[in-house]
């Protein structure tokens, strides 16, 4: 499966944005998803995934109650909207992929990733 992120952008804290990861050439149904991001300097760390069909969320501790993961598979396509946003969120986020998804919090668990996209949020 192909994976494309998008609506990434600058904005200031507080802010909303809402990513986006379109998938193509397999059955997007049949892969858990899940959001990564990584700051500059800094390890890449897990933010949230879905189950395959949205029926399991997770979050990590840092964007639980401002951050929610979904997907429409009949789309093809995952979503990160991300509410009161903070400076600290600043990174670049993917979006990846996995059919098996034993360990959803772990980015060596996905074998299909996006290219990034970079989200910035000023104080």
């Amino acid at each position: 499966v192909q994976l494309q992120a998008s609506g990434g952008g600058l904005v200031q804290a507080g802010d909303s944005l809402r990513l986006s990861c379109a998938a193509s050439g397999r059955t997007f149904s049949a892969y858990g998803l899940g959001w990564f991001r990584q700051a500059p300097g800094k390890a890449r760390e897990f933010v949230a995934a879905i189950a395959w069909r949205s029926e399991s969320t997770y979050y990590a501790d840092s964007v639980k109650g401002r951050f929610t993961i979904s997907r429409d598979n009949a789309a093809n396509t995952g979503y990160l909207q991300m509410t009161g946003l903070k400076p600290e969120d600043t990174a670049v986020y993917y979006c990846a992929a996995d059919r098996i998804w034993d360990y959803y919090d772990d980015p060596d668990e996905y074998d299909y990733w996006g290219q990034g996209t970079l989200v910035t949020v000023s104080s």
